[in-house]
């Protein structure tokens, strides 16, 4: 079985979490004997890397821009595909799923995976989100399979569609706890010292609400510092406006994104992890701090239900109500020794629950069953 990956930005991850599913499920594959090809970008993965721990990876242009970069990438490669020897074409994300109805035509079998409801994002104009709605039409009705990585997406497409997806949820396997050693220095962080936020700094995860809350509640935490590890995704006048808002506070720190030891280094090391957002699919980021046993607060959207047990694994705070997020999180800053709790209890069921291996049976489970094996 050969089977070719669209839609991200490419592998090894960097950031983003389509990235590191891609990244796990492709290299899963292989280790079960199949053929993985991953459509990579050149800004993302260095042109002179042509395979990753058994997967090849194929490096189709692109036109870097917000709009441009990833509907260019995903036709290119599409194009590219159509002349391959791939089975199965698995593309990843609404938009990139355009394109599947030009591998369905082909003869290729389609399977599309929904990661969150793209054309709810804010930064996408009028014009651009009636483009990604459309795009979730198509792959509704081109693709042979759908998948969807939580459960609250797959009533979204059961309500909006009248269609079924296979549910197959991401994982993050057990933290490797590192001590502050690199980071620490670059970033200025102590051990326990500081509140930390891991992901895309754009409006609808809302970090502008952290940064608000904290500046409002930190003053009388002598050292406390509030760590905002994340970069741009086509939203850099957001990214301005988030750090007119910090007023370039000292306790408050950018550290653009962040991969490898280094970010192992930040979760091991974090007091709370903290994630606003308003959309999510079923955030990997999320995962990861509970795998580290780290305390969540968490807004209480759908996908976020689906990974935190309210009060007993993590605290979830009332999505729209600002007010009930900035009065949580203040209330767990004042009791370190509930969210250490917290955090060990979040760990003992990440430590329990399903893995990459998990993802990779289901997801070959959906190949088979689309190449009638």
């Amino acid at each position: 079985m050969k089977v070719a990956f669209i839609g991200a930005k490419g592998i090894p991850p960097r950031f983003g979490g389509i990235e590191v599913h891609v990244d796990e499920l492709s290299r899963g594959l292989v280790r079960r004997g199949a053929e993985a090809v991953v459509y990579v970008r050149d800004w993302y993965t260095p042109r002179r890397l042509k395979s990753h721990r058994g997967v090849r990876l194929v490096h189709a242009p692109t036109v870097r821009t917000k709009h441009l970069d990833a509907a260019v990438h995903s036709f290119l490669a599409t194009v590219h595909c159509l002349f391959t020897r791939a089975d199965i074409v698995h593309y990843h994300g609404i938009g990139p799923a355009i394109f599947s109805p030009l591998a369905r035509v082909a003869g290729k079998r389609a399977a599309v995976t929904v990661h969150r409801l793209d054309w709810a994002a804010d930064k996408w104009s009028p014009p651009a989100r009636a483009m990604l709605k459309l795009a979730e039409r198509v792959a509704v009705l081109a693709a042979h399979r759908l998948i969807v990585v939580s459960a609250d997406l797959a009533g979204h497409l059961r309500l909006r569609h009248g269609v079924e997806a296979s549910v197959i949820p991401n994982a993050v396997p057990r933290g490797t706890i590192r001590p502050l050693a690199g980071a620490g220095r670059r970033f200025g962080l102590e051990a326990g010292g500081y509140v930390l936020f891991l992901g895309r700094l754009v409006p609808e995860k809302r970090p502008d609400w952290l940064v608000r809350a904290f500046l409002e509640s930190a003053a009388r935490r002598e050292g406390l510092r509030l760590v905002l590890a994340g970069g741009a995704s086509g939203t850099e006048d957001y990214v301005r406006k988030l750090k007119d808002l910090a007023k370039d506070d000292p306790r408050i720190v950018f550290t653009d994104n962040v991969s490898g030891e280094e970010k192992e280094e930040i979760f091991s090391n974090a007091l709370l992890f903290v994630l606003p957002s308003r959309l999510e699919g079923h955030p990997i980021a999320l995962l990861e701090a509970r795998g580290y046993g780290l305390g969540c607060l968490a807004s209480d959207i759908g996908p976020h239900r689906e990974v935190v047990r309210d009060g007993r694994d993590g605290v979830l705070f009332r999505a729209s109500d600002y007010g009930d997020f900035a009065a949580k999180l203040e209330a767990l800053l004042d009791d370190p020794v509930r969210v250490r709790e917290l955090g060990r209890r979040a760990a003992e069921a990440a430590a329990s629950g399903p893995g990459w291996e998990d993802v990779v049976s289901g997801t070959l489970a959906v190949y088979r069953s689309l190449c009638g094996v």
